[in-house]
């Protein structure tokens, strides 16, 4: 039914438990797998006149995102490759990484979006915002919302 399956990643315990369940649920598909992880894009200090020595620069900032969402996106490899599926990941940039998603999946030719929802409701939804609903409400592509029942760990 599904032959490419996104599973977005932000490194929280929640979204790694979520990409866990994604790539079963691709498993049965027998679809192939693209992991996402979505970093702010990068921020020049405008705060000052001159850089402060410390301050990174733009390609170390990149460099360093993208370590890290190769680690984030680790276990989603693994779990793939031990599941035989096919596989490849994604850092992309984006201060509003639900547009970066609906985008992704378009320019990917993804089936469906698999991602995580941290089950807020309430004034916690409404004052936290949440990417999960600006991407179901930005994209005609089907969403696979999956909702842990409690925090990992607990």
């Amino acid at each position: 039914m599904y032959r490419k399956i996104l599973i977005t990643t932000d490194g929280s315990a929640v979204s790694q438990h979520t990409a866990c369940a994604g790539v079963k649920f691709a498993q049965q598909m027998q679809a192939e797998v693209l992991a996402l992880f979505v970093a702010p894009s990068y921020q020049y200090p405008v705060y000052v006149e001159i850089v402060p020595p410390a301050y990174p620069s733009e390609e170390e900032y990149l460099a360093q995102m993208r370590r890290m969402g190769e680690e984030y996106m680790g276990s989603i490899m693994r779990a793939a490759e031990k599941a035989g599926l096919q596989h490849s990941c994604m850092t992309a940039f984006s201060d509003t990484a639900a547009l970066k998603i609906v985008d992704v999946a378009e320019q990917q030719g993804c089936d469906l979006i698999f991602m995580g929802s941290h089950g807020r409701s309430g004034w916690g939804q409404l004052l936290l915002g949440s990417v999960t609903n600006k991407v179901l409400s930005h994209t005609s592509k089907p969403v696979l919302v999956h909702r842990l029942i409690r925090e990992p760990g607990t």
